[in-house]
């Protein structure tokens, strides 16, 4: 085989060979060039990360643990943190039931690498993080939708007649708190109910709980799903948008049986990889900071959402809706119904050097349910940028 053969002529894996750049990927390069406003991409403040904490207790590290560049085992210590942390989420659990990983992305791989067989079902919402669906690739596996949105929330009922019908999805993979993309939360109603069908029928829910410590109103978030059940809400944390997503540290929360299990799988990944930010985050939360860097967090983020959604209600025309949310760091905008997200980034990027991600990029399976929404971040732009971002992009929707 010479380098000049194509990709369609390598030995690949039949999904492989049908995989193409992400949305997301396909965009980076387009809307991070100079001069674009973008309120695109989910990234956290940088201006906001704990800098001066984190180089302590990097240097703290260092100077006292011989052996923080080696290969080792995860931290007891760290997982003691966790358990800590999952307390003021409403979530009691052990250190044997906290499992450490590189990120909640790898969270996610690795639950579904042990509950998945190729070619079964999962149950997904019908707008959902285009991250989980490249996670489902390799499998082939069947998505069934369920729906949910900004005005009714998530389709129980929709969903229990699904079940009742006989399937028997592998898994539901959710966001209780700070959908993305939608930027809803569930109603505790609607929490209690998901996890009753969830032991009725013996579905596992994977909860994605990337968001849930980014709360904006008075009395914080609700609990999670796995406040609720220990048996069959396998929950995912991560550090990576309340600290920094370079250090690639997140966790699990799952039965102690599996515990072992995602280890032996995590080892023919990446071979504990990330065990000095582990020892880094270990000496920040140590250190006592982690309460008061959250709080700045949450007060810069309401300041952000806040302007992004007064911005909305100035320049976005009539027929537009959006959600306000209470958690995360993201709003969906419905045009109506004439619109192509698609298209009309294009236009916006030429026109106005301005960017969002259109919704086809969150739409399971490439339906085209989402095609006239879109998706706007909130946390990454100050202020006056959001503002202006808005404005431009209202100049767009008015062009037609």
């Amino acid at each position: 085989m010479t380098a000049s053969s194509t990709s369609s002529e390598l030995p690949l894996a039949s999904w492989a060979r049908r995989l193409a750049p992400s949305a997301i990927q396909d965009m980076l390069q387009k809307i991070t060039r100079p001069g674009v406003f973008s309120l695109a991409l989910g990234l956290p403040a940088a201006e906001l990360f704990p800098t001066q904490g984190m180089a302590e207790a990097a240097a703290r590290v260092l100077a006292e643990q011989v052996g923080a560049l080696q290969y080792s085992a995860t931290l007891e210590p760290l997982r003691e943190q966790v358990v800590a942390l999952m307390a003021k989420r409403g979530v009691r659990c052990s250190t044997s039931q906290v499992f450490l990983t590189t990120g909640a992305q790898q969270g996610m791989n690795l639950l579904t690498r042990l509950l998945l067989e190729p070619g079964q079902a999962v149950l997904l919402e019908d707008r959902v993080y285009s991250g989980f669906q490249q996670v489902l690739d390799p499998f082939q596996a069947r998505r069934l939708t369920v729906k949910r949105d900004g005005r009714t929330g998530l389709d129980l009922e929709g969903m229990a007649s699904l079940l009742k019908s006989g399937e028997r999805p592998a898994f539901l993979y959710t966001m209780s708190d700070g959908h993305n993309p939608l930027g809803t939360s569930l109603a505790m109603a609607e929490r209690e109910r998901l996890v009753e069908l969830a032991r009725e029928y013996r579905m596992p829910i994977i909860e994605d709980d990337a968001y849930g410590f980014l709360h904006y109103e008075q009395g914080g978030a609700l609990p999670p799903l796995r406040s609720l059940d220990a048996q069959w809400v396998y929950y995912v944390g991560s550090f990576s948008k309340i600290l920094a997503p370079a250090l690639r540290v997140g966790w699990v929360v799952v039965p102690e049986s599996m515990v072992f299990r995602l280890a032996t799988v995590k080892e023919s990944s990446d071979i504990d990889t990330a065990t000095f930010t582990q020892r880094m985050v270990l000496a920040f939360l140590e250190s006592g900071r982690l309460d008061a860097h959250l709080d700045r967090l949450r007060g810069e983020y309401r300041l952000r959402r806040d302007t992004l959604l007064r911005a909305l209600e100035e320049h976005l025309p009539e027929g537009a809706s959006w959600t306000k949310p209470t958690s995360g760091m993201f709003v969906w905008v419905e045009l109506p119904e004439r619109f192509d997200t698609t298209v009309l980034l294009a236009r916006a990027l030429e026109t106005q050097q301005v960017a969002f991600l259109p919704g086809q990029a969150f739409a399971v399976s490439g339906g085209r349910s989402a095609s006239h929404g879109l998706r706007l971040n909130f946390s990454h732009c100050e202020p006056a940028r959001i503002q202006e971002a808005v404005r431009r992009l209202g100049t767009v929707l008015r062009a037609g």
